[in-house]
């Protein structure tokens, strides 16, 4: 097991992109103080489906020589603990969206990511792919590290401290979605994910 070299998968969230202010600074603090990291923040899918296929892919890819861990913000923390319950990767989720099923019924229709302007349709179909993917109880809750600011103004932030009650928690108050202040935790994160 620990002759596998080290690799992080940070996982973005609904409508944005590899260049989040949060991608951006776990792949720089890697690259100054553990270049040995490979770092992959790939463009996820606006489907669920899509998003699915294309991390299972690249952990098909990597995980015989490499140890995966995972860092998922919003949607993408939802991802990973579905990629957890599925490959046993350990997961830091930043503001994870626990039930986005619930939280995108009020963005269906057109859509244009901010980042990439990629325009498409949010679908009800699309509601369901991500209903596929809930995990209803943690396998090994052990694996997680929630990251949680009480001033998400997009994410109600009770429903992630439920969900991972038996996870290690870190509950800061105010804050807002994306997480004021996380260059405060890259190297604990590579820390807690063992990498």
């Amino acid at each position: 097991m620990t002759d596998k070299k080290p690799l992080l998968l940070y996982i973005h969230g609904f409508n944005s992109s590899p260049l989040s202010v949060k991608a951006q600074i776990m792949k720089d603090y890697c690259q100054q103080h553990r270049p040995d990291i490979k770092v992959l923040v790939p463009q996820v899918p606006c489907f669920p489906q899509q998003a699915a296929e294309r991390l299972t892919q690249l952990i098909e890819r990597y995980h015989h020589d490499y140890q995966i861990a995972l860092v998922g913000s919003s949607l993408g923390g939802y991802l990973s603990t579905w990629l957890n319950d599925k490959y046993g990767c350990k997961a830091v989720l930043v503001n994870p969206a626990v039930k986005p099923y619930e939280l995108l019924l009020d963005f269906l229709g057109e859509q244009e990511n901010p980042y990439t302007h990629e325009c498409y349709t949010l679908e009800h179909k699309h509601i369901d792919e991500l209903k596929a993917l809930d995990v209803p109880e943690l396998r090994n809750p052990d694996d997680f590290w929630l990251l949680q600011q009480e001033g998400d103004e997009v994410l109600d932030y009770r429903q992630a401290v439920a969900k991972y009650q038996h996870s290690k928690q870190t509950v800061e108050a105010n804050g807002d979605h994306s997480f004021i202040g996380f260059e405060r935790y890259p190297e604990r994160i590579i820390e807690f994910l063992v990498l």
